[in-house]
């Protein structure tokens, strides 16, 4: 399936395809798409002159992007000191129960994705998860599993 460029083009107009505006065309091309696809990557290069290799560069140097498709809720799971003392482990063996990926993965029908982090700075509430940037703290794997279940389910009404 070939894919329509013209969202990349207004975010390169928006920008006026300056090269200094890079990370932001790139935070809103992955806003856009859920991540930076390969495809648009290369457009962005011809469109600014810019070699793809820079582009990736960039791309791979910050953490928050991302060159894997993400899921439509991205789940981040901290591991950091006190959440993993807190109970991390039992919450991503939760999380692999019902959704059934682990840290890295993404659902095949892209609802879900998991990345495990080193701290999401909430170390009061742990153990924390962030779900497209909202955060749950005091999580027990059942509160998990029910998080999830209901964000399934609330994903099923909107269809």
């Amino acid at each position: 399936m070939e894919r329509s460029f013209q969202k990349v083009e207004e975010i390169l107009k928006k920008h006026q395809y300056r090269k200094e505006n890079l990370i932001r065309i790139l935070l809103e091309v992955q806003k856009e798409y859920r991540y930076i696809p390969e495809d648009v990557v290369n457009y962005i290069g011809v469109a600014m002159g810019i070699p793809p290799a820079k582009i990736y560069g960039v791309a791979t140097f910050y953490s928050q992007f991302s060159l894997k498709p993400k899921g439509k809720y991205a789940i981040q799971i901290c591991d950091g000191t006190a959440c993993h003392m807190e109970g991390s482990v039992p919450l991503m063996k939760a999380i692999e129960e019902e959704i059934g990926i682990k840290p890295g993965e993404v659902t095949t029908d892209l609802l879900f994705s998991l990345d495990q982090v080193g701290c999401l700075g909430a170390c009061a509430l742990a153990p924390v998860m962030v779900i497209n940037e909202e955060v749950y703290g005091n999580l027990t794997p059942e509160k998990v599993k029910e998080i999830l279940k209901q964000l399934k389910e609330r994903d099923d009404s909107d269809v």
